[in-house]
């Protein structure tokens, strides 16, 4: 599977530990590396999902929120923990 990109101490601290968690559960997850772009992508069960990780305070930047506004695929769920992702696939809540 791909490594998080050289940049990962910029990433949030939570991240590793969803990725991880995800892909114990049979999801495919790629690391996004495009300015402002979502953080994570997600196959499961045959979705595709955008994920945009933020620590428990962490909010999104000005270029986040541009590149948000402007998308004109599917929904990008801001997770802050794995219970978040775990909702947003559909498997808790």
């Amino acid at each position: 599977m791909p490594r998080p990109p050289k940049y990962a101490a910029k990433r949030d601290g939570n991240e590793r530990e969803i990725v991880l968690a995800l892909r114990d559960l049979g999801a495919t997850v790629v690391y996004l590396s495009l300015p402002d772009a979502p953080d994570l992508l997600i196959g499961f069960r045959e979705k595709t999902y955008l994920f945009e990780t933020k620590s428990e305070h962490g909010k999104l930047r000005k270029g986040q929120t541009m590149w948000l506004e402007n998308w004109r695929g599917g929904p990008v769920t801001v997770i802050r923990s794995l219970d978040d992702a775990l909702v947003a696939l559909g498997l808790e809540g």
